[in-house]
């Protein structure tokens, strides 16, 4: 629960400091500019823990799965960032985040994980939540 929250932390406050940051740079360079470091902090992680064995021991299929989460990764932080560019951090990030509610959804699809009414009613309000925000009256 710790690293969750630390996560959100972190995540809200790449989204102020990213929408501050495309204010007069295009929106695809200024995420250009944080992937390369996104790189460098990943691969100095795999270093710290002593990881580089591990990579050779990867499988195919696994191989197939990361890259494809890795495009997806490219394209969904594109896509926020042209999203920022055009719109309030703060009706822009609650829309992003209903990526909750579909990350519930596939998970019970596709790995088979179980809801309870719980997660259900949780990513429910999320999304109300989300949705309220977002059609809220423009700051001025």
């Amino acid at each position: 629960m710790v690293f969750s929250l630390l996560a959100a932390l972190t995540t809200a406050i790449v989204v102020t400091l990213s929408k501050a940051g495309i204010k007069n740079v295009p929106s695809a360079l200024a995420f250009a500019i944080q992937s390369v470091l996104i790189i460098v902090v990943a691969w100095s992680a795999v270093a710290w823990q002593g990881l580089w064995p591990e990579v050779a021991r990867i499988e195919r299929k696994t191989w197939l799965i990361l890259l494809a989460a890795g495009v997806l990764t490219g394209v969904s932080s594109l896509l926020s960032f042209r999203a920022l560019s055009l719109g309030d951090a703060s009706r822009v990030s609650p829309l992003t985040s209903v990526a909750l509610v579909f990350s519930v959804t596939l998970a019970a699809v596709f790995l088979k994980e179980k809801l309870n009414w719980q997660v259900v009613a949780g990513a429910a309000l999320m999304a109300g939540g989300a949705v309220v925000i977002a059609l809220s009256e423009p700051s001025k």
